[in-house]
């Protein structure tokens, strides 16, 4: 025995003989409750009162998982109530997902179907295409969707022999996923959107595609070497999304003194903007530490110039870059940041015959911290002083090559 409720998918209340009982599972004589399969999830309601949890499949039958031990047993007649909202759900989201995957044969290459799954809060649809769905293919997806549902096609279902069906081309076939379609060994159920998708499949629909509601696109991602992944909502979560995006639109339209048919243009302007500013700044800032550098404090050891300083709010690789800018071939330019733990970075010049990393080993030796570097450039941090004992250690330390 298996269900009826993909033949006829509007029934939500019926008598059935109770086949067997174990424990909390029933097997009934036939039943309506859509057992899970193929990435759309079981029917909730109930048999006599008692809470339907789960509904699985197999070759000996359907069985339904009570919430608690019923009552009845072998023989009895029995009511079996299917939830009507949850049903309905399933439905128009299993229908959507066939109009996503009729919109990908008109819009994406060497398109084919890996996987679907319904979720309380959203559904998605695995393709396998070569085709890269970017922002504007995602959009146009969504586009032809709600077309194909204004349009009001007709959705029908019928058993089809296996060799007819797969000799046709129109068909979209996966077995692995859309469990149970081929276990007839004579035929296969096909439903079909009129002019838009035919499909293999052995879940509920809805009748028409007007019956659906809108749909929502929600996002893209690569789930897997191959896959694209689309997901998508219908009913209210997809209502309050295009909702709460719709807000976030006009907000920053406002935000950017102008209107939403503008904003792209607006937002790609205002980037563009921010990218010069943040450039002119840096020039700014770089300007700025190579003043700081010129008048640090210039000192000769043994023949070699050298310019020692402090600067204060300066991130240390700055620091670094401007110091290896600023040196000399015959001078050393060492840099003290000024912060609570302070780091150090020295440039040498190659004519200098100073190791920096051997000044910044002296000086982590003092003060700890670490740090380490080579001939013309060394760094380090975390040192244990304030800046002012760092650059009295740097002033009064002998030079080594």
């Amino acid at each position: 025995m298996q269900t009826r409720a993909p033949a006829e998918p509007t029934v939500r209340e019926f008598e059935a003989d109770v086949v067997d009982v174990d424990g909390r599972t029933v097997t009934l004589d036939h039943t309506y409750f859509y057992a899970e399969s193929g990435g759309q999830p079981a029917d909730r309601g109930t048999i006599d009162g008692r809470r339907v949890v789960d509904v699985q499949a197999d070759g000996a039958g359907v069985r339904h998982t009570l919430e608690t031990e019923p009552e009845f047993g072998d023989g009895d007649t029995v009511v079996g109530v299917v939830d009507d909202d949850f049903r309905t759900y399933c439905m128009r989201a299993h229908t959507a997902s066939h109009v996503l995957y009729g919109a990908g044969r008109r819009l994406l290459d060497d398109l084919g179907y890996g996987g679907f799954d319904i979720s309380g809060s959203k559904v998605r649809v695995d393709f396998t295409t070569s085709t890269d769905i970017d922002d504007e293919t995602l959009v146009e997806l969504e586009r032809l969707v709600n077309r194909t549902v204004w349009d009001s096609r007709a959705v029908t279902w019928q058993d089809v022999p296996v060799e007819e069906t797969t000799a046709r081309d129109d068909v979209a076939f996966n077995t692995k996923t859309e469990e149970g379609v081929m276990d007839d060994a004579d035929t296969v159920r096909i439903v079909d959107i009129d002019g838009w998708d035919v499909a293999a499949c052995g879940g509920t629909h809805v009748s028409n595609t007007r019956e659906i509601g809108p749909v929502t696109v929600l996002d893209r991602s690569n789930p897997g070497e191959g896959l694209t992944r689309v997901e998508f909502a219908v009913g209210p979560t997809g209502i309050d999304r295009t909702a709460d995006r719709h807000l976030s639109l006009r907000e920053t339209a406002a935000a950017l003194e102008t209107g939403i048919e503008d904003l792209a243009e607006t937002a790609t302007r205002v980037r563009s903007d921010r990218d010069d500013l943040r450039e002119r700044v840096r020039e700014l800032e770089r300007a700025a530490v190579e003043d700081a550098l010129d008048g640090f404090d210039r000192i000769t050891k043994d023949g070699t110039p050298w310019r020692l300083g402090v600067l204060d709010g300066i991130d240390p690789n700055d620091a670094g870059e401007a110091a290896k800018d600023a040196v000399g071939d015959d001078e050393v330019v060492v840099a003290v940041g000024g912060s609570a733990a302070p780091y150090v970075v020295v440039a040498a010049g190659s004519e200098s015959d100073v190791h920096a990393g051997s000044v910044v080993d002296a000086v982590t030796e003092a003060f700890g911290g670490g740090g380490g570097g080579g001939p013309p450039f060394a760094q380090g941090g975390g040192l244990d002083a304030d800046p002012g004992e760092v650059l009295d250690e740097l002033t009064e330390l002998e030079p080594s090559s």
